[in-house]
């Protein structure tokens, strides 16, 4: 194990996060925040540099990486950087307890959304933008980021890097130049967060809050961009207006497409843009899903608290579809209310997730393409013997390789979660009841079964809200300090799919070979 290198590049992270906190702090700044906010910001950075710097002085004997080491660099990095984040919020005041900064800023680096805030109007200024900065920050990837400024090797340490932190079965290149990829996914990321801000100032400012355009603008763009689903005004995102609703769930679709496929778009192979399978796949399930949803709203066969217009179901369904679909979890209504239809089917978007390559959690299109492909080929070798099976996707046969790994993945995903769900019914919170108060009206809800499986599932698939006690007018503070951090590991392991955090805490892994 290359532990000077490891602790080289991690340092390098440190002192890139020290140099990303300087935006918030400028933010403490400009509002004319207490001086416990500035030091809350303040203190971490000189902290992050000396740390970062001290971890420069040893000099590696070697500066290549394998792929265990790329794995565990990969998880050591997401496991820091919510650690240091969370220090603003409790230096600050805002978050004094230190487990629940750390479950706040792993839920904001991994682009979970979960939130143990019960009044979001206490926050300073600095923190909301510290919050939702951090989805944008974690929704790219934080060494895809670094690699744009670190040497290129040519020995494949930079694509395990990419590999242990990127969505999907299948990590390629854009370009032969793996710094060329990285420069062309971030430009590509900057170019569409910068058009949603533009965009949304175009509405009119939400009603009450004037003067907040610009700010809530970049907050709202920094969530859906990193698919992330911190709300910064009571509602989440209810009291936006309809026009920065349907904005919203415009770039969370887009934002949970494979980045790849826009670079197609810019070489202008619109046939193999259009032909992609994963994308007719993924937009074909977003149709149907809002269908679904929109039919269950309008109907009258079932009771539900809300009365909406043809044009709120529609825009509610939509919206709800993109953001849980693509795994942000913000709401424009309280869903946990929807029919029965309408709820389970926002629970296996849940599952589902987005595209491979984008910013979304969730075990994602492909595997899922990849998966049913897979068995539908298996029963045709048992129906007759004699049959080859070959999986197609994208027109290429794929590798045994590839199909495996798949379904280790979900077995692995479908472990974890019963694990987290099993070790969750010993919390002491089972049993309370819940006020909830929500545009259906205020209503008690029990914390139980359904609450703790939609929290695990929501933080695997890196959502935000579940369901019950957990949904999106709740929040996460009812859970004891152990289930905070188990459910911050989760989302950490959700968000690295699994692996580079396994990898981590495998004996082996530090083994000398």
């Amino acid at each position: 194990m290359n532990y000077k290198n490891i602790g080289r590049i991690s340092g390098k992270i440190m002192i890139l996060e020290g140099i990303l906190m300087l935006v918030p702090l400028a933010v403490a700044l400009i509002y004319g925040e207490s001086l416990d906010h500035k030091l809350g910001f303040l203190i971490p950075i000189a902290s992050l540099w000396l740390l970062g710097g001290l971890l420069q002085i040893p000099k590696p004997e070697r500066r290549t990486l394998y792929q265990k080491e790329g794995f565990a660099l990969t998880a050591i990095v997401w496991f820091l950087m919510p650690f240091f984040g969370a220090l603003p919020l409790v230096i600050s005041g805002d978050i004094p307890s230190f487990i629940d900064a750390f479950f706040e800023m792993a839920s904001g680096f991994t682009t979970t959304g979960a939130s143990i805030i019960d009044d979001i109007t206490s926050i300073s200024r600095s923190v909301l933008f510290w919050r939702s900065f951090s989805h944008w920050i974690g929704g790219m990837g934080v060494l895809v980021f670094v690699m744009i400024f670190i040497p290129e090797s040519n020995d494949g340490s930079s694509m395990h890097l990419l590999r242990a932190e990127s969505a999907g079965p299948q990590v390629g290149k854009l370009v032969s130049k793996m710094k060329a990829t990285t420069g062309i996914l971030y430009l590509i990321y900057f170019g569409l967060t910068v058009l949603e801000v533009v965009i949304l100032m175009l509405d009119k400012p939400i009603a009450g809050y004037e003067n907040d355009q610009f700010f809530f603008s970049l907050l709202a763009t920094f969530g859906c961009a990193g698919t992330g689903g911190f709300g910064f005004i009571p509602g989440s995102m209810e009291l936006f207006n309809p026009f920065s609703q349907y904005v919203m769930a415009i770039f969370l679709l887009l934002f949970g497409c494979n980045f790849g496929l826009y670079y197609l778009i810019l070489l202008r192979k619109f046939r193999e843009f259009i032909h992609n399978e994963e994308l007719r796949t993924y937009f074909l399930i977003v149709a149907v899903s809002v269908a679904v949803i929109f039919v269950s709203l309008i109907g009258k066969w079932e009771a539900f608290p809300q009365t909406y217009t043809t044009e709120e179901a529609f825009r509610h369904s939509l919206f709800q579809v993109a953001s849980i679909m693509t795994t942000a979890g913000f709401s424009t209504t309280d869903f946990h209310m929807w029919p029965t239809a309408a709820s389970t089917t926002l629970i296996v978007l849940m599952f589902i997730g987005a595209m491979a390559g984008s910013t979304a959690g969730g075990i994602k299109i492909s595997r899922i393409v990849i998966a049913v492909k897979s068995a539908y080929t298996n029963v045709l070798k048992l129906i007759n013997p004699r049959y080859v099976p070959k999986t197609k996707v994208e027109g290429k046969i794929l590798e045994e390789k590839t199909k495996n790994d798949v379904f280790a993945f979900i077995t692995l995903y479908f472990f974890i979660l019963i694990a987290v769900v099993f070790l969750l019914a010993f919390d002491p919170v089972n049993g309370t009841v819940v006020t909830v108060i929500s545009d259906a009206g205020t209503y008690t809800v029990e914390h139980g079964f359904y609450s703790n499986f939609t929290s695990v599932l929501s933080c695997i698939s890196n959502i935000g809200p579940g369901f019950e006690a957990v949904g999106p007018y709740c929040s996460f503070s009812g859970f004891s300090g152990f289930s905070k951090l188990l459910l911050s590991f989760t989302m950490i392991v959700g968000r690295l799919e699994i692996l580079p955090v396994l990898l981590l805490f495998s004996p082996k892994t530090w083994k000398k070979v």
